[in-house]
Order: structure tokens, then sequence, then C-alpha cells
């Protein structure tokens, strides 16, 4: 239903790229799952009314919650779409990370009232009435929840949307809940054992951990976390398919939210070339990042010595020692100042973000490797720390 619906209602619904099919998918999504719940809420309500189940009732207001949980997603996608502004001016995309988190808080609070609704229910047990209406609501309840999972997953997955898994493991969720509903009301029927109290324990203790992971994925990106593997992966390709360039270093990926991602990076190019050739391929490489990954980059030129051989054999030497110590350990900045009685071996080491030594024992070992390779040289490391690997 949802692929139909996104033919008819979103246009150019593969450029998923785009901040304004995102926010369709979103709002698309969101209103879907409003009637969903909307009517989940009343069968089960009914239901739980005529069998006289906590549990049936309580999984009724949990569906409740999640109508008022999609409104957020939906408001959420629709802010987020919203452009730049003088005092937004890198756009508003952050907000649909802040509706995820909302709906994580909806979904906590929503676990709570059930755990004190089901205590109630052990404390002072009462007999379950079943009939073939109250089962099929339940059975229907937990068909709808399942494909209500796999299009929030698909398109969250599509857009890369935290918002929209979150939304997903809440459907999941209320799959499983309403699957042990369903089960504690017909042993309560065939036998008697009074568990639907328990039943309701089980329905929040899963209706929490959804919103716990829920609430982990959306705080993850506003706190800043890094970026993908395969983004950095990428962007790497991309910058070095160039002719022109060496290698890179000190890569950062700035998230203000999907669709708006900034990344800035230096590039090593021949320090004897031709400062407007080289500016022109820099702006080159630029505006392909923008094409191909829709983010907006900033790439600052270092010059490296390439046509003297000295400098250059020892950089790769003073490179492979490096390696040996880890093989994750790059170096850049490379340059030598020959002095009367030594010679400084000048250049950044960049380690994993957390490798196992200190940036003092790294520098220390790296001093030691260089002054094997030749007594004379003497290293000036400069240590930083790459948050991507």
């Amino acid at each position: 239903m949802i692929s139909l619906l996104a033919k008819k209602f979103i246009k150019n619904r593969e450029d998923v790229t785009s901040p304004a099919v995102r926010q369709a998918y979103g709002m698309l999504c969101g209103i879907v799952g409003i009637g969903f719940n909307v009517l989940l809420f009343a069968l089960k309500l009914l239901a739980g009314t005529l069998s006289g189940s906590i549990a049936i009732t309580a999984d009724a207001f949990n569906n409740l919650s999640d109508a008022g949980a999609s409104i957020v997603t939906l408001l959420g996608f629709k802010l987020a779409g919203q452009k730049p502004d003088p005092e937004h001016p890198f756009g508003h995309g952050r907000l649909e990370y802040i509706s995820g988190l909302i709906v994580s808080m909806v979904i906590l609070l929503m676990g709570i009232e059930l755990a004190k609704s089901a205590v109630e229910k052990i404390l002072h047990p009462e007999a379950v009435e079943f009939t073939l209406l109250t089962g099929g609501i339940l059975l229907a309840s937990i068909l709808v929840k399942l494909y209500m999972y796999l299009y929030n997953r698909a398109v969250g997955k599509k857009i890369g949307s935290a918002a929209m898994e979150a939304t997903a493991m809440d459907s999941l969720s209320d799959c499983a809940a309403t699957a042990a509903v369903l089960a504690a009301t017909l042993i309560g029927h065939f036998t008697s054992l009074q568990i639907d109290g328990w039943c309701g324990i089980v329905v929040a203790a899963l209706v929490l951990w959804a919103g716990i992971q829920a609430a982990r994925d959306t705080i993850s990106p506003l706190l800043g976390q890094p970026p993908a593997p395969e983004f950095v992966q990428r962007i790497e390709e991309i910058v070095l398919s160039s002719p022109v360039v060496q290698g890179i270093h000190d890569l950062i990926v700035h998230d203000y939210g999907p669709g708006r991602v900034m990344i800035s990076l230096h590039a090593e190019v021949p320090a004897h070339g031709d400062i407007m050739a080289l500016h022109d391929e820099i702006d080159n490489i630029e505006q392909r990042l923008r094409r191909e990954l829709g983010c907006a980059a900033t790439i600052h030129m270092d010059p490296i010595v390439t046509d003297d051989k000295l400098t250059a054999e020892t950089r790769e030497r003073v490179a492979q020692l490096v390696r040996g110590i880890d093989e994750h350990i790059t170096i850049h900045d490379f340059r030598m100042v020959t002095g009367p009685t030594h010679t400084n071996v000048i250049f950044d080491a960049v380690v994993p973000f957390k490798f196992r030594l200190s940036d003092h024992e790294v520098e220390q070992e790296i001093r030691a490797a260089v002054k094997r390779l030749d007594s004379s040289y003497f290293a000036v490391v400069q240590i930083d720390r790459d948050y991507t690997k």
C-alpha cells in the first residue's frame, strides 16, 4: 500500500537524497500510521471492554500513544523540511532526530503506565472473557502491526531516517505485545490460570525496551556520532580518484540532519604544480562530492614535495615504519629540514580514535623507529586522532 501511495503522491520518489522527497515519505508514513493506530485503538478498546481484560485495554491505549507518536513524527518531518533561515543557517534537519526522541519518550511513558496497570491486575485478578470477536481483533492487530513494522523499516532504511526506524521498532514491539495478550487471553479461557496481569507486565517490558532502543538511536545523532564507514570510504574514493591528489587527511563530517551534511578535509597535492590548475581540480572534486553524495564540501590543499627523491624515499620508509607499529596509522604533511648536526623529520601521524596506546606512547615509538632508520634523524611528530576509524 505504501508503495502505491508513494507512486501516486511523491514526485521523484527514488531521489531519496532530496530533503523534499524524504519529507514526503515521512509525512506519508506518519499519516498512514495515525490511521492504523486510531483504528486499532478503537477495536482493542471495544475488545478490552467486552472481555474485561486489562492487558487488551492497556494494549489499546498503547496504540493510542502510537497515534500520538505518529503525529509527532509527521510534524518532525514537516518542520525538518523548512528552508534555512538567518537563525538556523544550516537548516532544521535535526528536528527529525528530536521528533524521534519525543516518540521514544512517549513510548517509555506508556510502558511505565502499562506496568502500573498490570501490577494492579496481579494484586486484584479478575476473570477474562474470551470471544471470537476479541480473538479476531487481536489477530488482525498483530498482522497490521507486522505490516507497519515492515513498511516503516523499509522506508526508514531507504531514506536513512532514525525516526522512522524508531517507529518500526515500536511497531514490532507492539506486534509481540499483542501476541502475548492473545496468548494470555486464550490460556485464561481454556484453563483456570489468570495470567492477564502477568501478560500486562510482559507487554510493558516490551514497550519499555522499544522505547530505550528508540531513544538510543535518536540521541546518538543528536550528540554527534561518527559517519558510516561506507560514507567515509566513498568520500575517499571520489577524492583520491583525481590524478593530482596524493592523499587525504583531517576528514570531518558535520551532520545537520538527513540530507544536510557538510564535510571538510585536507588533500595533498604536488608542491611544484600549477596553483591555478590545482585549485580548479579541487573545485571539480567539491562539485562531484555535492552531486554524488549530496553534501557540501570544503577542501584545503596541502602541498607536498614529490620531486625531491630523498624526501619522497624517506617519507615512504617512515610510513612503512609507522605501519609497523599499527597498520591503521598514517602520516601526512611530511617534510625534512636539514641542519649541521641532525635532520628534523616533521610530520603528522593519524591514529584510530580508540587506539590502544596514548598519544605520548605513540609519539615515543615513532621517534624511536625514525632514529633507528638514521641516527641523524629527529622526528617532530604531531599525533592526531581519527574518529572515522
